[in-house]
């Protein structure tokens, strides 16, 4: 088997999304969760791996459990997970996985359908728990999506993925309202300050450890962006960038072999002391301990 992983300026191994495997090489995929059944051939399910490509999973039993961002979850019959792409995922070991998987491919639907299904909404969790209605119309439409995928028939080839766009953009307007539907979901969509926040760390979580930097960046007080990001996410704009800071540290040292110091600078820490002190007072590990866990 062919290893198409590619390996990031990190060190952690993506894999793309497979068009060859996909029904006349359309950028999706959908079909059935089942033994034998991969959604793409080369990635080590088993282990933990990123992809540059959305993942749907509606699972028809359970429980099942499922690693995304170093978080565990378990899903039920109904529930579906939304793995978004570059987030660090791993399959599990002892769950049967049944139901139906979406995969897309960045790209293949325009952008204004990506920005009205919120696509990239990383602050949103990945388990969702649809109500019976929500659940029905849900099945509804990734049915009607299957049927149009499967059906290389009917229509001609840009017909046909024409068709499909829109009936995925269906199915993922459905499940964009589900995603928005908490109120937790709402405020922190509401919330342009946050926003603006959450985006200015994604970029500079790094290098840039300092609330009043982000602060002073964005045109904003301190007093201002506490209130924003404490109202959208419970936390403060402190709490919110350590946890980044955290999770990053985490994705290197279980997917790479770097040397802890230089794991400590690519987040931030020139010092490996000072590297230690910070991921042991968030995690109650030491980074070394954390690794040694992995593997």
């Amino acid at each position: 088997m062919t290893d198409r992983g590619t390996q990031g300026g990190d060190g952690i191994r993506t894999f793309p999304f497979p068009v060859e495997l996909s029904v006349g090489g359309v950028g999706m995929q959908v079909g059935p969760m089942g033994t034998g059944r991969t959604w793409h051939a080369d990635a080590p399910l088993e282990r933990v791996h990123r992809i540059d490509f959305h993942v749907v999973m509606l699972f028809g039993e359970g429980p099942v459990r499922h690693m995304v961002d170093f978080t565990e979850y378990e899903a039920t019959a109904g529930d579906l997970l939304w793995i978004r792409p570059g987030q660090v995922h791993r399959f599990s070991r002892t769950s049967e996985y049944r139901g139906t998987v979406l995969t897309m491919q960045p790209g293949f639907l325009p952008r204004a359908t990506v920005e009205a299904t919120g696509l990239y909404r990383y602050d949103l969790p990945p388990l969702l728990r649809p109500d019976a209605a929500q659940l029905a119309g849900l099945r509804d439409a990734l049915g009607q999506l299957r049927r149009e995928y499967e059906d290389t028939e009917t229509l001609p080839l840009s017909l046909h993925t024409a068709v499909l766009r829109h009936s995925l953009t269906a199915f993922l307007l459905r499940l964009a309202h589900l995603a928005a539907s908490t109120a937790e979901s709402v405020r922190q969509t509401s919330d342009s300050t946050f926003t603006l926040f959450r985006d200015a760390v994604e970029k500079d979580f790094a290098t840039n450890h300092s609330v009043s930097a982000y602060a002073d960046a964005l045109g904003y007080s301190r007093r201002t962006l506490v209130r924003a990001v404490r109202g959208a996410t419970g936390d403060t704009p402190k709490a919110f960038i350590d946890k980044r800071v955290v999770l990053e540290a985490k994705r290197l040292l279980a997917h790479t072999d770097l040397p802890i110091g230089r794991i400590g600078a690519a987040v931030g820490f020139p010092d490996a002391a000072n590297f230690s002190k910070f991921f042991h007072q968030h995690t109650d590990q030491t980074p070394a301990a954390f690794r040694a866990e992995l593997r």
